[in-house]
This record gives C-alpha cells, structure tokens and sequence, in this order.
C-alpha cells in the first residue's frame, strides 16, 4: 500500500522533500542536540496533513491511544524505544503499572492498552492494569475481540505510594488524558515516577501553549533549513473563554477568525495557491465538548452562535461555554483508495516507532478524520525499506515521505517538551 497525493499544486512540499533529504545530517545533529537540552514525553503521537503546498502537524497526543493500529512489525522498534525510555528515568525498574481510561466497555481502546502491556513486557517489566473506576472492585477479566483478555484490578494507595494488591511498581504509566481532572489517587506520589505527568493532562494542558511552542521550533527549524517556517507551521489564534450564546463574545470570536482566515489568504497569495483558505475552531483544552468546526467565512459563525442561543449547537455536555482556538486549517491530499486520509506518526521517547493513516471515505479533505466511520492503514517505519532513498524524484518515494512525516512529527515532540518545561508546576525559577 502506497498512498498517493491527488494535487498538482507539489512545488513547495516537493522543494522540503528535496531540503529535507539533503539536509538529513544537519537535522538529526540538530534533534540530537535539542534532546540534550530538554526532555521528550515518554510517548507521543502526532496527526500530520500534507496539503502539497504544506505540510504541518494538527494536533499532538501525549496519551496517545491507537497503538494496536500499528503494523506488528514495529513491534522490535517499540522495544527498543522502550527500553531506552524506561533506562533513562528508573534503569532498576520491575513493575510497571499501567492505568488506561476508565471506559472499560470499548474494547477496541483496549486493543490499544493490551499492545502497550505488550511492547513494555517485551522490553523486561512486569506490567499489570490498575483502573481509575471505582466501580471496579476485585480483578477483572475483560474479552478482547482478537480471543484474547486483559485483567483490570482496583488501585491500592499507600501513603505515597500507588500499586495494586502484592504489586508495587517502580513506574506507573497513564494512558488516560485526565480530561476529567486529576482523581485524588494520583496526588502526592513522590516516591514513584509518574509518566507522562500530570500536567500534561488536559485539566492544565491547552493546545493554544502547545501551538506557541511549536512555532518557535518551527522557526529554528526552518533557519536551520534556509525556508518559510509557514510551510510546516499551522498558524492559529488563542480566543480564550467563548460564551456563544453572548452577542459580545460571538462577535469577538468571528473577529478573530476574520483576522486569521485574513492572514491566511496572504499566505495563499504569496504562494500563487488558488484555493479559498479555512480555519479550524476547536476546544483549546482537549475534550470541553466542543466539535471541530471548519470555517470558510467569519459570518459563518453567526450562524452557530444562533445555534447555541437556540440550544442546538455543537457543544455536548458542558454548556456553551468554552475555551478555543482558531487554526489554520491544512487540507490533506492523502488518499487510500480514493477515501481521503492523514498520516498519523507514533513516537515513543525521542524514536519514531511507526504510524498509520487515518481513512475516512465520509470526510472531505478539509474536515477531521478522526470521526465515525473512520479507519486505520498501518505504517511500517521500523522496516529497513521504509528509510529515506536519497536520488529518488521527490513527491515519487513512498520513503522519502514518510521520512519527512517523521522529520514533523518529531517537531511537534519538541515542542511538545518546551510546552512541558513552561507548564511544569515543580520547575524552579530562577530570578
């Protein structure tokens, strides 16, 4: 399977397959280095779009789920990652307890978590399941659709420490974003490394922090390079608190949108793109409810702000009140069987273990495709021919692209690691 790119507007992204390529020394020392200087997430994955005339990240996952979407044969790559990242923060480490989210019931997510218990298995831990669900009483078995089952048991909290019943681990790693807030259970453990932390749930996590942080990295990056950082970087405004259903506070956000859509289209023009440019509006803190909204002209939001006066609007739960933020939006040419598609990339510590594109023959180029309907095409990079062919015609090598998704998706990582230095409520400050 080789996705193809249904576009003709190739110069630039072929022109970065090109840079990118020749300068694959320059940037790997330039990583190596950023790594010494800050620390990754313990795992990451990052949706990428690629537009052909720009490719950048849309969104950056530091609890990602989905593991069981890549290929088996990265399984060694994961491995090794593994290893490398749990040496790093606990070389003697021998139990790891692993906490997914509390939604038992889907068991296509926890397709995901019985991946994960098996790439640290394999990497020489002990692994066992603790759940955040109160409901959750004794162990219990849970049938998978592969035949197979997992055991999720009750978390034991002593003093500070967290483990389960005769199982006291060294690690204790989340697969739970904590859009719910931070349960109790997970305050004050000092004594055990916690990964990722717990700022970097989303009850203090806003895409907004990671965006600013990835616009600096873009720009080192692209002087590094010697081209326009916009190529790689979706520009993208803060709005803060949006009331919809206040007059003053609707106007404030198509104003913004305005503006950005304004800024867009100077991009466009620059670049001789004939296309009528969008921009994203979503929750800027993960899951406030708030559904992706893909906006053409600023008016367009009036008519959701009359949406949300009349009480049938896009906002699910928690009322129309909500933090934003408006995003370039980056169209995606990607297609895999005709069905419109994004390279999705998975990262664990610093190394690139694999991805998947993300499928959607129901979604238009310019919407998300991480909605009903979807489907996952797994990516192998850990096999030895999925590395960079140097000669070959850009915009050709299946390769050489999904080196280049690899190059952004590790951007996005360190941004992602900047983002987690300036949130960090422990972080001494110096004057």
């Amino acid at each position: 399977m080789v996705p193809h790119l249904l576009t003709a507007l190739t110069g630039p992204i072929n022109e970065l397959e090109q840079r990118i390529l020749e300068s694959l020394p320059a940037i790997e020392r330039w990583l190596r280095l950023e790594w010494m200087e800050h620390t990754p997430p313990f795992y990451t994955a990052v949706d990428v779009r690629n537009a052909g005339f720009k490719l950048a990240p849309v969104d950056t996952h530091l609890f990602p789920n989905g593991f069981n979407n890549l290929t088996v044969e990265m399984l060694p790559l994961a491995v090794q990652a593994a290893m490398a990242a749990i040496e790093k923060i606990c070389p003697e480490a021998k139990n790891l307890l692993l906490i997914p989210e509390s939604n038992i019931r889907n068991t296509f997510y926890l397709m995901n978590v019985q991946r994960l218990m098996q790439v640290f298995h394999q990497a020489g831990l002990n692994v066992r399941l603790g759940t955040l669900d109160d409901a959750v009483k004794a162990p219990t078995d849970i049938a998978l659709p592969d035949g197979s089952s997992i055991t999720v048991e009750p978390l034991v909290r002593t003093r500070g420490r967290l483990g389960l019943k005769n199982f006291d681990p060294c690690t204790i790693l989340l697969n739970n974003d904590l859009s719910a807030g931070v349960p109790k259970v997970l305050d004050d453990l000092h004594e055990q490394y916690l990964l990722p932390p717990l700022h970097a749930g989303w009850g203090t996590r806003r895409k907004t922090n990671h965006f600013a942080a990835y616009e600096e990295v873009a720009k080192k990056f692209a002087k590094l390079l010697g081209m326009d950082p916009w190529l790689i970087n979706p520009m993208f405004t803060r709005c803060g608190v949006v009331d919809l259903s206040d007059a003053a506070s609707a106007d404030a956000l198509m104003s913004h949108a305005d503006a950005l859509l304004g800024k867009v289209r100077r991009k466009y023009k620059e670049y001789g793109i004939g296309e009528k440019p969008f921009v994203i509006v979503k929750a800027d803190a993960g899951r406030c409810g708030f559904g992706l909204l893909t906006v053409r002209d600023a008016k367009d939001l009036a008519d959701l702000a009359r949406l949300a006066r009349n009480k049938t609007h896009l906002l699910k739960d928690e009322g129309d009140v909500c933090e934003l933020i408006l995003q370039e939006g980056v169209p995606t040419y990607e297609r895999v069987n005709d069905a419109v598609a994004e390279p999705v990339v998975y990262m664990i510590d610093r190394y690139v273990v694999g991805g998947f594109y993300r499928v959607n023959a129901g979604r238009g180029n310019d919407e998300a495709l991480d909605s009903p309907g979807a489907s996952y095409v797994p990516l192998a990079f850990a096999e030895a021919h999925q590395l960079p062919k140097p000669g070959a015609k850009p915009g050709i090598s299946a390769p050489n692209r999904f080196y280049m998704y690899g190059v952004i998706a590790r951007l996005a990582m360190v941004a992602a690691s900047y983002e987690l230095e300036a949130t960090d409520p422990n972080a001494e400050v110096y004057e």
